[in-house]
């Protein structure tokens, strides 16, 4: 892979992703904040950067996310969990534990007609920001093995 066509695409998908600095979505009945750290998770998942082939196909499939925020009514996957948030106190060496809540809309959209999982994250009581796309399912002429897992707050 050309490192300029990976940067170009980068910052292809950066222009987008900032102007949309919020989307309304019907299901919330309010506006989706796009902030950096959606933008971070699509290249990095655990503080690890994903593949580069990776990270091209969550840049590809951004528009499409962008247009089933606006359009989604229902969700179909929905997960709320207690998470370690930051790093560890240098005073006392604990790490703050927030509710993290995770919401999942699964669409079939493009021109391919491709299904897609567009999740959606908030922090303790904070705004619902978007926080990730990935393929729902097989792409065609991809591996056999997903590229997800089925732990939405990891994609």
């Amino acid at each position: 892979m050309d490192p300029n066509d990976f940067n170009e695409q980068k910052e292809k998908t950066r222009r987008i992703y900032d102007s949309h600095k919020t989307i309304y979505n019907p299901f919330f009945n309010q506006e989706i904040i796009l902030n950096s750290d959606g933008f971070h998770h699509l290249q990095f998942s655990d503080r690890h950067e994903r593949d580069k082939n990776e990270q091209l196909l969550k840049f590809s499939l951004l528009p499409l996310a962008i247009k089933v925020i606006k359009k989604s009514g229902t969700i179909q996957e929905y997960r709320k969990c207690l998470m370690e948030i930051g790093k560890k106190s240098k005073r006392d060496g604990f790490t703050l534990i927030k509710t993290v809540q995770y919401w999942g809309f699964i669409a079939i959209v493009g021109k391919k007609q491709i299904k897609i999982r567009v999740i959606m994250r908030r922090v303790g009581d904070g705004n619902i920001i978007f926080w990730s796309v990935m393929p729902d399912s097989k792409l065609k002429h991809s591996h056999p093995q997903k590229l997800y897992t089925d732990n939405i707050e990891d994609e």
